[in-house]
Parts: C-alpha cells; structure tokens; sequence
C-alpha cells in the first residue's frame, strides 16, 4: 500500500495537471443547453490497466513511463466510476423532484375546490404597480371586495332613476354619450358602440287609446294613464262582449271553454302575473278572441301594510311581441345600411292589446254576468263577485304607430391574457319606460361599478385568461331589441367565442327571496359562489345558507329556467350561449311598481326598508365572483353532465304516455339511447380532464372549446333559424322542442286538456294527436340530442353511437 501510495504522489508531482473545458448536456428546463464546468482529473487507488492517451490538438508535456502508468491508472478509475455517479445524481434529483410535487399537490388537494391557484399558468405575471407575486383565489377574492367596497352603488342608482331613458329620446342620446365617456375614463383595451336602426312602436299623442261601453248611453272608460300601452299591439277597432280569463294561460282559457264561456270573437279581462303580456295576448289569438285587457289585481301584488302599495289607478306597461329584438326584421341585424325583405315576425299579434288599472277592471268586472269564477280566479278587487261572463259590449280602439329609431348599445372590453378570443359577457339594460329604477338603473349602476372594480384590478395585477366584456343595452323594454340586433349582427363569431352571459336585469326586486333563472350549465358554479357571498339581509349567514333555510331543495325550489321576457334568454335560446340572471325578490308577492311611472328609487328604497344599498352590493359580489371564475379558470367551470339529468326529468314526463304511444305503434327507445349516448360522453370526457395535466395549455384550450359549445349543441339543426330563430330543444319555441313534444303528447288523453301551468301559449286549440306530426317531432328532438353527445365526443372517431 505505501509503495502504491508513494507511485500515486510522484505521479501527481510530475504531471502538469492541466484544466480541461468540458461541454455537457444539462437537464431540467433548459434541455439542450451547454454548460461550460471547470473539472480537475482527480485520481484513484484503481490496479494499473493498460492506457492509451487520447491524441489532443494542443503541445502535449513529456512524460515519463512512470508518470504516464499511473495517470492512465487514474483515468481509468475515473472511467469506469462515471456512470455510477450520474446514475446516483439522477436518483437524487427524481426523489427531490417526486417529494417536492407530492408535498405541493398535498397541500392544493386540501384546499378543494374553493381556493383555486389562479396564477398556475407560467405566462401570468403581476403588473408594475404591484407587489405581490402570486395571486390565489383567496387573492383575488380579497383584492375584488376591497375594490368593490369603494364604489357607492346607492348614489349611481339614485342619479340613474332621475334620467329620462326612453329608446331613442333625447335623455337617452345623453346618457349613452355619459357612459361611453365613463368607461373610455377607465384602464379598458376597447371601447365601442353600435348603432342600430329598428322599428318601435308608440303612441300617438294627437289619437290617444281608448275603451267605450257599447249601449245607448255609449259612454266613454276613461284611461287615467293614457300614455301607457302595449308596444306592438295591432291597431284598429275591436267590438266584442267582455269575458273574465283570470292569467290568461292557454290551461285557462281552455278551462273557460269547458265551462261554458266561450272566448271566440269577445274581449278578454285578465289579470297582470304567471305569463308575459305577449303569452297572453298569443293565447287569447289562438283562442279566436279579439282583444285583450290586462289591469293589475291587488290579490297579485304586495299585501305588506309596512310597504308601499301600488295606487289603484296605475296601468302596467307590457310590450306584446311574442320574441325578441326588432320584430320589423327578424333574423336580420337592423343596421341602417342593410336593405331588407317587407316581413314581420311571426310573434306580432294580429289582435288587440290595451293595459288598464285596477279601477277601469273594478267598472268592467261589476257588468259581467254569467257563471262565478272559480275560487282560484277570484282576485281582490273590492266588493267585485269575480264572475266570468259575458257582460256588456265593449269598443277597444288603438291608435299605436311604428316609428323608425336609432338605438345604441355600449361595449368595454378587457383583453384576456392567454384566451382574448373567448368572452365572458356581462350586460344591463339601459333604457326604460318611466323612472325604471328597478328595472334598469340597478342594473347600470352595477355594470359600471364592476367596470371601474375591474379595472382597478388590472392596475393592481390581475389579468383575466378570457376577456371580460361589459355591455350597456339599449331598447330593453320593447323586447331585448339592442341585445338581440347584436346577436344576430354578430352570431357567427359568437357562438364559437361567447363563453357566458351573465344579466344585471330585475337584480333587485326585493329582499326576502333568491331567484336564479339560468342554463343547467351553471347551476353547480353559482351554488358555489352562494357559499361566498353574505346575506344582506341576515347577518352571520352567506347566502346559500339563507337560501336552504327557506327552500329544502334549492336547485329544484330556487332555480327557474329562462323565460322569454328575460334579458338573457335569446343568447341561450337563440344564440346557444348558457346565460343566467338572478334577482333578489320580495317574499310571496311581486315588486308592485315594475314597469309602471311609480318604479322610482324613492319606492324601491321603501319597499327594501332602506336595504337597497346592501342587496346591490350583494348583487354585484355575486356577479363579480362569478366573472372572476369564469374568466380565470383554466378549466371552465362549466357543468357539461347537467343537461343528462335534464333530459331525464323531462323523460319522466314522457314516460306516462309510453302506452299510449304502444298502442299506436310507436316508441321512446331512439330519444332514451339518445339520452344515454349523452350520459356517456359527458363521463367519458370528465374522466378524459381528470386524468389530465392542467398546466398543458393547449389541451385545456381544447376541452374549454367543447365545454363552451354545449348550450349550442342543444340548438336543432334540422330547423330553419329563419322559421324558429329560438331553436333550443329545451327553451325554445317550435315543433322541435321537447316542450311541443310533450303538449302532442297530452292529446292523446282528456280531449287534449293541459295543465295551464306548463302548456304551450303556441299549442293551437282543439288540435286532435297527429301521428306523421308525432314523429317528425319525435325525430327532430332525437336527432338533436343525439348530435349534442356525438359533438361532447370529441374527434369523429370518438363517436359510439348506440342505435
């Protein structure tokens, strides 16, 4: 050994030991590279082994025989421990490595659903004015109240409900000049309006409406609110008995019949509640009746002695068109430039319609004779018996005419940072008939504080993935008119970009109950939000758990489909875009003064006991948490395997019928494995996300792109938009919904009698179940669900059709 060890020094002190450059591959995220390194040859106690030196281009020192034995000796030691090192070094590095990503995904998994890593993306970082690095939910959540608690929601409301907001008037020119100045004054990327030109309809002042007896006396009902009408009601005369049609519902009318009372060629009476104006002036159409009254019945309205009531002698404004947007130029944008064919929609009445208060409908209701109303149709209007008819003739005279004018919708976006090509939508009402201050100023004063909330976020560091979109309407009261336009103006871009829509509309109509309307797509993200966000009105409760508390079942209790007259139903009926609005309401009775010249910010304040300034903070900490959500995600929160639960609600409904439909010959079995081939790519595609990384950018992108299109699957493509502009199966209107599907289907029992609460307003009466009709219906509404799984596939070669 010390002969060994004597060999190993004189070896050192003969050899130069000159430094070497060595380029090497390094691993980790910068494969590829070379590093340089310093490495000194080191020597080792291995047993001599023949060496051959490797030739250089440089002068190489002389060495004698000695030397170079045993520097071959230590090369070759140096050889052969190698790969034992790099193996060792590589064990290291996978166990440091494997031990870190437990450790973090350990404490992600702990946190749940609720505290979502929103700055997980490696592009994401904080703007110049901030200091923190990354941003969590919680951040975020913190950052957007504290934002949002600035603000003074009362103040924006109050000064709204004070502006004359009528479409096209001159107060409505301004204030759209105001908000367009507002959000220009904000850190926005882009802010636009588009103008539209569309047919709307109003009173003539110099031929005011009117209401007549038709006796010898021939005297005239005066109408103490004369400006107040129906918007795209027919003109003319109509001179018929009254008859009392309590709602209005197709049910109701078919139940008049039944007992005697014909509503064939007579004037209707029905009272304002349970269908839009234009649900019932169709149904009484499709009755043959020639005119509609529509007053507001106390027994409808708020019985609280503590709030405010509204006065016996105000009439209710209603716009009766049967659809959405410019009822002149269906399916097309009305942009001035545009040259359009001489048609009407299909949703104008061809009859009638006039709105009266409670004290013209106590006079008329005095006249009538015939049967006494059902104890369910008895209103609260004094000393009234609440029969059903007939009474005396009546002339109803209206003078309405259509007038050309300009509308202007406001847009401010801000770019998202990784997906600016998909939008998450957020939109109010502007205009209004009268003072509007729950129908629309609310939901103004609202859409702008969340612009200047989010706005101020971006200047903090935040940056949404998506690109938030705010949108101020105009025409709201006539029927969506701004928004639709904008649809159709626009529809082949945003059924393949538009993500959400979320409305401001009717927010605050009270403060006692919680209403979402909504597509099943987002009912499991707002029950979410729910549980962030504090009742205003109970302390120490978020409103989710004040929700529970007053309804068992909330999902089934709380949340409605979207009506037709809501703000946000054409860009999911029509556009195929899941959509949702969700009001604050008064408990039992509805907000008394909508649409009526008392809707005014001192009533609303009244009617909320001076709770206003709260309920619209919580208004906008829901709407503003979801956007967070919805516009940050990597995954869209998106709740794709609802709609199965849909179709099977619906299928229970249809499953009562199934013996009839044997009897003929005919069967349900093509829409259930429709239904199941639904259920099974939903499942197939949730398992697909799961197992999947979510930092890989471009798969997220391609599951976002299927998720996101789900409400348009639902879109029939087997009918014409121009025919049913609302093609969707289950909100739409049409022979391809399964809503008419079902009406078909009653008729094979009682004579074709409906339930009043679910039948069709577009259900003709008296129609005897049509076999060839049947399945036609029958093959539009499988053939679209069947496509809606086939497209939630994925890849052509993905589809397992089961049929």
């Amino acid at each position: 050994m010390e002969r060994l060890w004597g060999l190993l020094q004189r070896a050192q002190s003969l050899s130069p030991r000159p430094s070497q450059t060595i380029y090497k591959p390094v691993e980790g995220t910068q494969q590829g590279r070379l590093e340089e390194e310093e490495e000194d040859r080191e020597e080792g106690p291995e047993p001599p082994v023949p060496f051959c030196p490797m030739k250089l281009r440089g002068p190489e020192p002389r060495l004698s025989f000695t030397g170079r034995q045993s520097l071959g000796l230590w090369a070759s030691a140096g050889r052969r421990a190698a790969p034992y090192l790099v193996l060792m070094a590589l064990l290291i590095f996978t166990g440091a490595f494997l031990l870190g990503y437990v450790a973090f995904r350990g404490s992600c998994q702990a946190c749940g659903d609720d505290v979502l890593v929103v700055s997980e993306d490696v592009n994401y970082e904080p703007g110049p004015e901030t200091q923190q690095g990354t941003m969590y939910w919680s951040d975020l959540q913190a950052l957007f109240l504290r934002l949002l608690g600035e603000g003074c929601l009362e103040e924006a409301i109050r000064q709204t409900s004070l502006r004359e907001r009528v479409a096209g008037s001159a107060g409505m020119a301004a204030l759209a000049g105001d908000i367009r100045q507002a959000l220009s004054r904000q850190k926005l990327d882009h802010v636009w309006m588009d103008t539209h030109y569309v047919g709307l309809q109003f009173p003539d002042p110099a031929h005011p409406n009117t209401l007549h007896w038709v006796d010898e006396a021939g005297g005239q009902l005066r109408l103490e609110d004369p400006d107040v009408y129906c918007p795209y009601s027919a003109t003319g005369n109509a001179t018929g008995a009254l008859v009392y049609a309590h709602y209005g519902r197709p049910g109701d009318l078919q139940h008049l019949r039944s007992l005697g009372v014909e509503p064939a060629g007579r004037l209707l009476l029905m009272r304002l509640g349970a269908i839009s104006f234009a649900q019932k002036v169709a149904s009484a159409q499709d009755f043959g009746a020639l005119g509609v009254l529509i007053y507001p019945d106390p027994a409808d309205l708020s019985q609280d002695p503590h709030k405010p009531e509204l006065p016996s002698h105000r009439a209710v404004y209603g716009h009766v068109h049967l659809g959405t947007g410019d009822p002149y130029t269906p399916g097309f944008p009305s942009f001035n430039q545009t040259q359009f064919p001489p048609v009407q929609s299909s949703g104008l009445p061809s009859i009638l319609a006039q709105p009266i208060s409670a004290d013209i409908a106590l006079q008329l209701l005095r006249k009538l004779q015939g049967p006494e109303a059902p104890q369910e149709w008895q209103g609260r209007l004094p000393h009234s018996p609440y029969r059903l008819g007939p009474g005396p003739g009546l002339r109803l005279t209206v003078n309405n005419h259509r007038v050309s004018t300009p509308i202007s919708n406001i847009f401010g976006c801000i770019e998202g940072r990784s997906e600016p090509d998909h939008y998450v939508v957020i939109g109010a009402q502007r205009d209004a008939w009268g003072p509007g201050a729950a129908k629309s100023a609310v939901g103004t004063a609202i859409l702008l504080e969340l612009v200047r909330t989010f706005s101020s976020m971006v200047s903090k560091g935040f940056r949404p993935r998506r690109s938030l979109l705010f949108i101020s309407w105009d025409g709201g009261d006539f029927g969506s008119v701004g928004s639709t336009e904008w649809l159709e103006g626009y529809l082949s871009v945003l059924h393949l970009k538009a993500v959400v829509y979320v409305s401001l509309d009717n927010a605050v109509l009270g403060d006692d109950k919680f209403h979402a309307k909504t597509s099943p797509l987002l009912i499991s993200l707002i029950e979410n939000i729910l549980k962030q966000v504090d009742s205003p009105n109970h302390s120490g409760q978020t409103l989710f758990e004040h929700v529970v508390s007053h309804n068992q079942s909330w999902d089934a209790e709380v949340v409605r489909p979207l009506p037709m007259d809501s703000s946000a139903y054409s860009f999911t009926a029509f556009a195929g875009v899941p959509a949702v609005e969700f009001s604050f309401l008064e408990d039992g009775q509805a907000y008394p003064f909508l649409h009526t010249k008392d809707d005014t910010y001192e009533n609303l304040h009244r009617a909320l006991r001076g709770r206003l300034p709260a309920v619209a903070q919580a208004v906008a900490q829901l709407a503003g948490q979801l956007l967070i959500r919805l516009s940050h995600d990597h995954l869209l929160p998106l709740d794709f395997s609802r709609y199965g639960d849909e179709v099977l609600r619906h299928m229970g409904s249809l499953n009562e019928f199934s013996g009839d439909l044997k009897a003929r010959g005919l069967t349900l079995q093509w829409v259930y494995s429709a239904r199941g081939d639904y259920i099974r790519a939903a499942e197939k595609l949730r398992k697909e996300i799961y197992s999947s990384e979510e930092s890989d950018e471009r798969l997220m992108r391609m599951y976002n792109v299927r998720i996101m299109r789900v409400e348009f699957y639902f879109l029939s493509q087997y009918v014409s938009p121009a025919d049913s502009p609302f093609r969707h199966i289950f909100l739409g209107h049409g022979d391809h919904t399964l809503g008419a599907l079902l009406d078909h289907a009653r008729l094979l029992r009682s004579g074709g009698a409906r339930d009043p609460k679910t039948a069709s307003s577009r259900q003709v009466p008296g129609l005897d179940f049509q076999e060839g009709r049947f399945r036609r219906q029958l093959a539009l509404l499988t053939w679209t669900l069947q496509g809606a799984a086939n497209a939630l596939s994925g890849d052509v070669w993905n589809i397992d059709n089961n049929f």
